[in-house]
């Protein structure tokens, strides 16, 4: 099984500082991670960081800390309550890569008392964090045997991902442009990701088309919907066949994708995102993308990557007709949303009066019209233009902004970077930095799993929502 260890660009900026005074001695803090634990994964995302003070280590030089274990006392409680995991972060500022056999003996010691605490049989982590950032770990096993994180992911303005092992050493003769230009380690982390893409009409075709081409490892694929003839304009691989054959969209680009050679594996699921199977296997991917424009949809896709401290890439395309068939305006946003900073409802991309009418239509289409018509809620917009060069004019968009994430290309770095609008009819870029975190979202992050999923009732068991089959015909 995977073991995988997340934190945002926040956690790690505060880890960091406090690891490295500048004194040239080891420093150690202690976290709290939530949990997802699936069928081939078990991750741990941090939740609470508790700082060790300098003054409470008993010994701190440049090759060992020793610490009263006291002020632990109070983060076992909680989680042995919760059953979170407990996470000892400490540095190494003379940059020696691997555990000490001195931090060998430490966490057995500590981690046989965290156990004794808890009394689980979930593993607990330890990592170590070097002068620039990087950071490796172990997970500690009721036996007391140590085993590697497979990996340690960080969400902040730039993405991270620091794998225990090198498996890629040649790139594909398909990646060979892409190493050229974003460079060998980013397109080896591209063949080990997966990702999700919600929505898969008009800007989700495209998404799909590039990261399948850019040798993605893994995607899952999420829409409800079958081919129509008006998806013909704007459906990458979608024909009239596949319309009158009543197929999945999912299945009609999974069916792509995976002609394409490139060895990317692709999970379609004909279903809606409100769904507690669907949320716990996006929950598990490492990258989420939304092409939504459901309000209710976008809504719970970043909630989700605050629960599980994954970086998501939410894509809006908007055409707005004049009437008189023209088009008056043609725009589109990227937004980059990190788990414990600003979120799409923050940013007002929506009003909690829209994601009310937008919930409630999903889930009681009669009501929704009865209030509509009563004037108790406000409408939720219908089908808007769709025309495939906009879409994926903003899909590409969506992709670069990804890239850019993993391998920082900008002069001005990623920081000023967190929406990026474009207007195709003033052929004007704007962008905004982050604002202030979320306030609604803020207790939520890295809780992991919690019953019910997301502390949405509706996801306690499967919403109820007629899945279609998403396999190949």
């Amino acid at each position: 099984m995977k073991t995988i260890l997340r934190m945002t660009g926040l956690q790690h900026a505060e880890l960091r500082r406090h690891l490295f005074p500048g004194d040239g001695c080891e420093a150690v803090a202690v976290a709290i991670c939530g949990r997802r634990t699936g069928t081939d994964k078990h991750i741990l995302t941090v939740r609470k960081i508790k700082l060790i003070p300098y003054e409470e280590c008993r010994e701190r030089t440049p090759v060992r800390v020793t610490w009263s274990t006291e002020s632990l006392i109070p983060l076992l409680d909680e989680a042995s309550k919760t059953g979170e995991a407990i996470l000892k972060i400490h540095s190494h500022p003379g940059w020696y890569p691997k555990f000490s056999e001195t931090d060998d003996k430490a966490d057995s010691e500590l981690f046989e008392s965290v156990y004794g605490w808890t009394d689980d049989d979930v593993p607990h982590a330890s990592c170590v964090m070097l002068p620039d950032g990087k950071m490796f770990g172990r997970i500690i096993k009721p036996d007391g045997e140590f085993e590697p994180l497979s990996v340690i992911a960080i969400a902040g303005d730039d993405i991270h991902f620091w794998y225990s092992d090198d498996d890629f050493t040649e790139v594909p003769e398909f990646a060979r442009r892409h190493a050229q230009a974003f460079g060998v380690g980013t397109v080896n982390i591209l063949r080990r990701l997966s990702v999700a893409v919600v929505g898969c009409s008009g800007t989700g075709s495209p998404v799909i088309e590039m990261l399948g081409r850019l040798g993605v490892g893994r995607l899952v694929i999420i829409d409800p919907d079958k081919i129509e003839e008006k998806n013909l304009n704007r459906i990458l691989n979608a024909t009239l066949e596949d319309v009158r054959r009543g197929e999945f969209k999912v299945n009609v680009l999974a069916r792509a994708v995976r002609l394409m050679g490139t060895e990317t594996e692709v999970l379609p699921i004909a279903g809606n995102l409100y769904d507690a199977e669907t949320v716990k296997t996006v929950a598990e991917c490492d990258v989420l993308i939304g092409c939504m424009d459901s309000v209710d949809g976008r809504h719970l896709l970043n909630k989700l990557a605050v629960f599980y401290s994954i970086p998501y890439f939410d894509i809006g395309v908007k055409l707005i007709a004049d009437g008189k068939g023209g088009v008056e305006q043609i725009c589109g946003t990227v937004h980059y949303l990190q788990p414990d900073r600003s979120s799409l409802f923050s940013r007002r991309t929506y009003t909690m009066e829209q994601f009310t009418a937008a919930s409630l239509k999903r889930a009681n289409p009669k009501e929704y019209e009865k209030q509509r018509e009563e004037k108790y809620i406000v409408g939720v917009q219908e089908d808007r233009p769709a025309v495939i060069s906009v879409n994926m004019q903003f899909a590409s968009l969506g992709i670069n902004e990804l890239l850019a994430r993993l391998h920082n290309f900008r002069d001005d770095g990623n920081e000023n970077f967190a929406t990026i609008r474009f207007s195709l009819t003033q052929m004007q870029f704007y962008y905004e930095p982050e604002d202030e975190p979320c306030r609604m979202f803020a207790r939520h992050i890295g809780r992991g799993d919690v019953s019910p999923l997301l502390e949405m009732s509706e996801l306690s068991e499967t919403s109820g929502v007629e899945k279609g089959e998403a396999t190949e015909k």
